[in-house]
C-alpha cells in the first residue's frame, strides 16, 4: 500500500512510475509552462477574464441596492428593509461584491435587532 494510491492491486496507476507518465507530469506543470503561448506564463501575459469583471459588476450593482435598503431600515420600515437588504446583500456577497454585500447584511441585522430590541426599553 505505501507505493500506491487507494486503487486496487491490480490498477494500472503506480506512484512509483507516475513521474515517468507524461500526462501525470502535464497536469502537475500545467501552469508553469502553455506551449500554445509560445513561452512560460508570467503575470504580464496573464489573460483577461471578462466573465470575472462580469461577476464582479453584477455584485456591485446588487451590492449597493442592499446597501441603500439597509441604511433606509434606519429610518423607515426596519423590519421589512432590513430583511431584504439582508437577503440583497447576500446575493450580493455570494456574486464577488463582498464588501459591500457584507455591511449591507451586517447593517441590515442591526436594523432589524433594533427593532425587535426596542419594546424593552419602552
Amino acid at each position: 500500500m505505501a507505493g500506491k494510491d487507494h486503487f486496487d492491486e491490480g490498477s494500472l496507476y503506480d506512484k512509483r512510475h507516475a513521474f515517468n507518465n507524461e500526462e501525470y507530469a502535464k497536469e502537475l506543470a500545467a501552469d508553469q509552462y502553455d506551449p500554445e503561448a509560445g513561452g512560460d506564463r508570467s503575470d504580464n501575459h496573464r489573460p483577461s477574464r471578462s466573465g470575472d469583471r462580469d461577476l464582479i459588476e453584477g455584485g456591485r450593482g446588487m451590492g449597493w441596492l442592499s446597501l441603500v435598503l439597509s441604511i433606509a431600515a434606519l429610518f423607515f420600515l426596519p423590519v421589512i428593509l432590513g430583511i431584504a437588504g439582508i437577503i440583497i446583500g447576500y446575493i450580493a456577497f455570494r456574486q464577488g461584491a463582498r464588501t459591500l454585500g457584507g455591511w449591507a447584511i451586517g447593517i441590515g441585522a442591526v436594523a432589524v435587532l433594533i427593532q425587535l430590541m426596542a419594546p424593552l426599553f419602552w
